[in-house]
């Protein structure tokens, strides 16, 4: 039997809030805006940009979303390529935690808000590149929580929905995982209240990273 376990990225493996969060910023002060509060921000973490930038702007024309988006992500780039940026930790236990799935036998994926390039140089950066059987990101898909990503992935990796995990702290891999019938375990360590997982259909939380083995059998 094939099992997939797929996580989030942002705010599941890495904390990148502080990074997310300055660019952010940038990208309003680009568009002379004054910024959301950082409580606001991590809020749309895992959206693709777009649709966070909506969200965050809900009376502003598509084009300015779109505008704002590419600003976000030359403000990151510049930022990370300047040094200017703080390091994307993985949160504590993580690397155990892939390497404990792989070794009981789960094939492991990825579907983030993230583009390929970002998310390249976060696996690359922390040695995980190899790791993982399928990458799924923005740059190819709908935005969280349109499931097209997370079916990607199960289609990619060869695994039916009875058999796929998504791992995710954010509402939005929540909702994801229902709608491409995955099971959804959410994570208390990232960006959303443990209420909003669950009101997104979390089947189960793990309150810490080294819970979350025991949560996929």
């Amino acid at each position: 039997m094939t099992r997939l376990a797929v996580f989030d990225c942002d705010g599941t493996l890495v904390d990148s809030q502080a990074n997310i969060c300055r660019a952010m910023e940038e990208a309003f002060l680009l568009a002379e805006l004054p910024a959301p509060p950082r409580t606001a921000i991590r809020r749309i973490v895992g959206l693709s940009l777009v649709e966070a930038l909506q969200a965050l702007l809900p009376d502003a024309a598509t084009e300015k979303h779109r505008r704002m988006a590419a600003d976000y992500k030359d403000a990151f780039f510049r930022l990370r390529t300047s040094g200017a940026m703080a390091e994307e930790p993985l949160f504590d236990g993580i690397a155990a935690v892939i390497e404990r799935l792989q070794t009981d036998g789960w094939l492991l994926g990825v579907a983030t808000g993230k583009s390929d390039r970002g998310l390249a140089h976060i696996l690359a950066h922390h040695g995980l590149a190899d790791r993982f059987v399928t990458l799924q990101t923005a740059d190819r898909h709908p935005s969280k929580p349109d499931p097209s990503m997370l079916l990607a992935a199960m289609a990619e990796a060869g695994a039916t929905p009875a058999e796929t995990a998504m791992i995710g702290d954010t509402s939005f891999d929540m909702v994801m995982a229902k709608a491409a019938g995955a099971r959804a375990i959410g994570v208390a360590w990232g960006y959303h209240d443990q209420s909003d997982l669950v009101n997104g259909g979390a089947d189960v939380v793990a309150d810490r990273v080294a819970a979350l083995p025991a949560l996929l059998t």
